[in-house]
């Protein structure tokens, strides 16, 4: 019977570091995007730093049979606080490293790359971590009071495992369940956009690897205090291959998948081949466990994509959840024809876009000097000179490939000019990055549209709101008591332009499933409740119904008239003629020539350019 006591200990402590591992994880991969394939090396660093720390000096330990550095023989909790700090520190070489593009694959293979060299490195440099050898005889907490082989202990050790598995859970679930949680999952499902939002990717990437690396060492320390050992080879790469089956199967992006996926992967995997019969091939057992993980993978990605417990709706317009199921998009161009018009016209966007009392004296806020972008040796935009002037919607026209959208993504900052220079306000802003110039006021939409399609359309319009307490990652950890009213008055905000836009019924609908209409519609008023100064807009009216898209362009004239500066890319030429004055004609990345619709209609080489047909 004390067999099978002991072995529910010892079940209890490696399910509480698994578990405690995949919410590290998850909270990077599933709620950030970063694909943290060297994720292991975090939980190694800490297990090696606990250990180190617990130890007496290594020239008195044993016989000085090993070798390591410090030594200092700290008592609890001090070496498991250290563990985590030395995991959170990890991640900082990272960020300056590979820096705004921690993203996507740069960053999966920059981390694999650095986990297989740092685990070479360990293996082969004894003086500092003993070589493959690696450490052992690492002292239990308290055990020179209490026999670390107890039964009492063992289950001791598992109960404060478990709530220290526990707290970590509560405090991811404050982050993630705050706008600053709401940010991040914006940049997992668009980064560049989140960027253009006035979002620091960096920051917000550098906080989460810090906080899932302090996790991730925390549990390392967990495991070494219960085993005694430090192993390198126990630390490959491939373990992080188990960690992120256990986030697919268990469902990214949800903290209970997370723990549900460590039971299963991690925990079960391995305690299941305890219960198989001896085979001739001793190695035959971890192959077929690599062959099983790499099937279920599979499995799930083709059949069960969001895994078995698949991250939660929020429901952020107050509907109960039966409501909000059922306001569910209809697919096809056809539902474009659906969007109702709502109260647009009775909006106080002065008030809900909070905009500050300007003198609109039409001085020019935004301009540009020679602004050239070349890809790959080839002129897209060659020698462009414009100039914006505050309070005006100005029109952007000219052919297929003139060169519009991407003069617009050089001003907005979203992509690097090849020469020249952008002026805002009098400063020089070329070298300024993306989400800098939109805390500035200077805001874009794109081209194609560029929802956050994981988010509801409701938090897809509630993340944009600029200098909200939540925000920030401490802002977050202080809790909903200190930014949940303000955040209730921000969705009331959103609520009510959603209202004039129509699109209320479809507030808790995931972005992603709506039309293409609905899209361009949810990037407009997102761009708006960003609250610019100069406003870049790409082709808004594109999709979207006639008659809402003169609605919206009188709601944008009054804008401007207050002060608001509009930029607009646009092919539908009866909406530069009844709202755009000037327009800029570019023809073959050149400015060809800028005026009314009404001037540029009587220039020979515009209508031969452009308008002709």
């Amino acid at each position: 019977m004390s067999a099978y006591a002991f072995y529910l200990a010892t079940i209890i402590v490696y399910g509480a570091v698994d578990a405690m591992a995949c919410l590290a994880l998850n909270v990077e991969f599933g709620f950030s995007g970063i694909s943290n394939f060297g994720f292991i090396i975090f939980q190694s660093v800490g297990a090696y730093v606990a250990a180190v720390l617990s130890m007496p000096a290594a020239a008195s330990s044993n016989g000085g049979f090993q070798e390591y550095i410090l030594g200092w023989n700290l008592p609890w909790p001090l070496p498991w606080i250290g563990a985590a700090i030395a995991g959170g520190l990890l991640a900082l070489p990272f960020v300056f490293l590979v820096g705004k593009r921690l993203r996507g694959d740069f960053a999966a293979v920059g981390l694999l790359v650095s986990a297989v060299l740092l685990n070479v490195l360990v293996k082969n440099y004894v003086p500092l971590f003993n070589g493959d050898a690696g450490i052992s005889l690492v002292p239990a907490p308290f055990q020179s009071i209490w026999n670390p082989q107890g039964l009492g202990y063992q289950f001791a050790y598992g109960a404060v495992a478990v709530v220290l598995t526990v707290l970590v859970y509560f405090l991811l679930k404050r982050v993630t369940e705050s706008p600053y949680g709401r940010s991040l999952r914006a940049m997992r499902d668009n980064d560049i956009v989140a960027d253009s939002l006035g979002k620091s990717l960096r920051r917000q990437r550098t906080s989460m690897l810090v906080l899932g690396g302090m996790v991730a060492g925390l549990s390392g320390a967990i495991l070494v205090g219960f085993i005694s050992l430090w192993a390198p080879g126990a630390w490959g790469y491939a373990e992080t291959i188990v960690l992120f089956a256990a986030i697919i199967l268990g469902g990214a992006g949800n903290h209970k998948g997370a723990i549900l996926g460590a039971i299963l992967v991690p925990l079960g995997f391995e305690e299941i081949t305890r219960f198989l019969p001896p085979l001739s091939n001793p190695m035959l057992v971890p192959a077929l466990e690599w062959v099983a993980i790499g099937l279920l993978i599979i499995l799930f990605l083709w059949f069960r994509p969001d895994g078995i417990l698949p991250e939660r709706r929020r429901i952020l317009s107050g509907e109960n959840a039966s409501v909000a199921e059922a306001s569910v998009a209809p697919a096809g161009a056809d539902s474009d024809a659906l969007i109702k018009l709502g109260n647009i016209d009775e909006l106080d966007f002065r008030q809900l876009l909070r905009l500050k009392d300007v003198v609109n004296d039409h001085h020019v806020i935004l301009s540009t000097q020679g602004l050239s972008k070349a890809f790959h040796g080839v002129n897209v935009v060659s020698d462009v000179s414009i100039s914006i002037q505050q309070g005006r919607v100005t029109g952007l026209i000219g052919p297929n490939g003139a060169g519009k959208s991407t003069t617009l993504a050089m001003l907005a900052g979203t992509l690097a000019s090849s020469g020249g220079k952008i002026f805002y306000e009098g400063r020089d802003i070329t070298n300024v990055p993306s989400h800098e110039r939109a805390q500035m006021g200077l805001v874009r939409t794109f081209q194609l549209a560029s929802e956050f399609k994981k988010l509801t359309v409701l938090e897809n319009l509630v993340s944009a709101i600029p200098h909200q307490s939540g925000d920030s990652f401490w802002g977050a950890v202080r809790g909903k008591r200190f930014w949940g009213r303000e955040d209730h008055e921000n969705i009331e905000r959103a609520k009510e332009i959603l209202g004039g836009f129509g699109l209320s019924h479809y507030a808790d609908t995931y972005a992603g499933s709506l039309s293409g209409g609905q899209r361009r519609l949810v990037e407009i008023m997102r761009a708006l409740l960003a609250e610019p100064k100069v406003l870049l807009l790409d082709e808004p009216m594109a999709g979207v119904h006639p008659n809402l898209a003169h609605k919206i362009g009188d709601q944008l004239t009054r804008l401007a008239q207050g002060g608001m500066t509009i930029l607009m890319v646009e092919h539908e030429l009866s909406i530069m003629d009844a709202f755009c004055d000037p327009v800029i004609v570019l023809a073959e990345g050149r400015v060809l020539a800028e005026g009314t619709m009404a001037e540029l209609r009587a220039k020979e080489e515009v209508v031969e350019a452009y308008l002709v047909g």
